[in-house]
């Protein structure tokens, strides 16, 4: 590949190797430069401009990383669309990620020009969530290093899959002495059954017995039903021949493995009965916090063998009670001297306001155009949008661009073209999430015909949005009825942009319920849209 400056009257046909802004607008990098682009560099008052060119044995760079995740991605696992040089893989649905670490090692070591970076092995994550994802570092790629790559990682099978989690039917026996109060087991009861839920099992049977051998044998000779059987024992199990391993064996089961290198979860114990697991659970596991049990339970419930070697190999980043989720560690155990909080973590939430319509319905005026208050409505959205947490700001344009971009001259924004706007709100949502940068955790989908929206209202959504917490779609609502804007997290960026024809992503909502979070407010300006004369006469007339 060459790469340099060249002058402009000779870079037709050369990628753009960094973004430039123009009075036209935004060129991304990895732009192939036509007479257009040509044009806007020179307005912009350039005269040379860093570009690169292909040679034989060079593969371009979205082609390049749509390769390479082609032969990454196994069962359960979608490809996004490349772009800049990436390429992701998406989950169709809850499991376990599962690859090999060092294949992958293996993999990145090939040539420097092609990188995979994949969240950790095992890792429990839900659909539509990033599993992966393909850079290609340069503008192009050599061919060779990405042949290589694409081997390397189909054979003998992709290398990434999914490992979904089976809805499995649990039982929990739990042990008492003298002392032992019913309100300490219905809350454990209660904790397991939470933990159980979030995994998408359920606990269907529970038997409470005396903490002796003869009972807890009893106990699981009698569970016949579920398919795996919880333990909790009233005193913890310090030894294989303690109560709950032995009771175990009397009813004809084996003891796979005694502790784990995972605290909290310790002394975890992993026994079968036949093909059925068994876990002997310490009274840690009383707590709903992070726990070693939960990683056992997820590779159980996706019908993973557990094996003395998989538990024992737990140890790398199995130190989970210094994490967040239990903030102090055992060595600050002492009062402190404040109350402390954990922070949320910043994200990036950019806006994006659709401003491409026609107007048909509004007759010969562009409605976007139409003065609200002496200010143009599409300005008067963007105003708002500006005003608020978001940034950046990207308006999209299609009809009567020239018009819209003038009406805007000033405004700290970004405008992208939809040559394709007659064809409908589909593809303006695709041109301007592709238009996002990479590091866009979030975006507020905003309409161009909808003025009453405030940076206050915005703002709101910003602040509900939480994907950590299962808030990844933040939707306005007003006496009970969905409005305008609407937050989407990242992982959808793809399926908005797969949108085609006259529709917007709200059938998306639906698609996402569980991560959908419905903020309540008192603005109406939410369900207006403007849309005809009679509509914009009644706003003015109200202003």
């Amino acid at each position: 590949m060459k790469f340099g400056p060249e002058p402009l009257a000779r870079a037709e046909g050369a990628i753009l190797a960094h973004g430039l802004r123009t009075p036209r607008g935004r060129l991304r990098k990895g732009t192939v430069l036509g007479p257009a682009e040509i044009a806007a560099l020179g307005e912009a008052g350039l005269a040379t401009v860093t570009v690169a060119r292909l040679e034989e044995g060079d593969l371009a760079e979205d082609e390049a990383a749509a390769e390479v995740a082609r032969a990454l991605a196994g069962s359960g696992l979608a490809i996004g669309t490349a772009g800049t040089g990436r390429c992701n893989l998406y989950a169709t649905a809850r499991g376990l990620a599962l690859y090999e670490r060092d294949r992958l090692d293996r993999c990145n070591l090939i040539d420097e020009a092609v990188t995979v970076a994949a969240i950790a092995p095992f890792a429990l994550i839900e659909a539509g969530d990033l599993v992966a994802t393909v850079k290609i570092i340069p503008l192009a790629a050599p061919r060779a290093a990405v042949a290589a790559w694409a081997r390397a990682a189909r054979s003998p099978e992709p290398l990434i899959h999914l490992a979904p989690l089976g809805p499995k039917r649990i039982g929990l026996i739990q042990t008492s002495l003298p002392g032992t109060t019913d309100r300490l087991l219905d809350k454990t009861r209660g904790t397991i059954k939470t933990r159980l839920a979030a995994l998408g099992a359920s606990l269907v049977e529970e038997t409470r017995c005396a903490h002796d051998e003869d009972a807890v044998t009893a106990a699981i000779e009698a569970m016949t039903g579920p398919d795996l059987i919880l333990v909790l024992g009233a005193s913890a199990t310090v030894d294989r021949r303690d109560v709950v391993p032995t009771a175990i064996e009397r009813a004809g089961g084996t003891v796979e493995h005694f502790g784990m290198p995972v605290d909290p979860g310790n002394l975890t114990l992993h026994a079968r009965i036949g093909a059925r697991p068994v876990l002997g659970l310490p009274g840690s596991a009383r707590s709903p916090r992070i726990h070693g049990v939960d990683w056992l339970l997820q590779r159980l419930l996706a019908d993973l063998p557990v094996g003395r070697e998989d538990i024992m190999r737990l140890g790398a980043g199995g130190l989970l009670k210094e994490i967040t989720a239990r903030p102090l560690p055992r060595v600050r155990a002492s009062p402190p001297a404040r109350k402390r909080t954990m922070a949320r973590p910043k994200r990036r939430i950019a806006a994006l306001v659709l401003a491409a319509g026609r107007s048909r319905r509004m007759g010969a005026a562009n409605k976007l155009l139409c003065p609200i208050d002496g200010q143009p409505m599409v300005a008067r959205v963007v105003a708002a949008a500006s005003a608020s947490k978001a940034a950046p700001v990207v308006v999209v344009t299609g009809h009567e661009r020239d018009r819209v971009a003038a009406a805007l001259a000033g405004a700290a924004v970004e405008l992208v073209h939809n040559p394709d706007y007659a064809e409908g709100l589909g593809g303006s949502l695709k041109t301007g999430v592709a238009a996002l940068d990479d590091d866009i955790d979030g975006v507020v989908v905003c309409l161009g015909d909808m003025p009453e929206v405030s940076a206050a209202l915005i703002d709101r959504l910003i602040d509900a949005f939480d994907p950590d917490a299962g808030h990844a779609i933040c939707v306005p609502t007003h006496a009970g009825r969905r409005g305008n804007p609407v937050l989407w997290g990242r992982r959808y960026f793809a399926e908005i942009g797969a949108i085609s024809g006259d529709v917007g992503a709200r059938h998306l909502i639906g698609e996402h319920a569980d991560a959908v979070v419905m903020v309540a407010c008192d603005d109406p300006g939410i369900l207006l849209d403007i849309d005809t004369p009679e509509a914009l006469a009644a706003l003015v007339a109200r202003e």
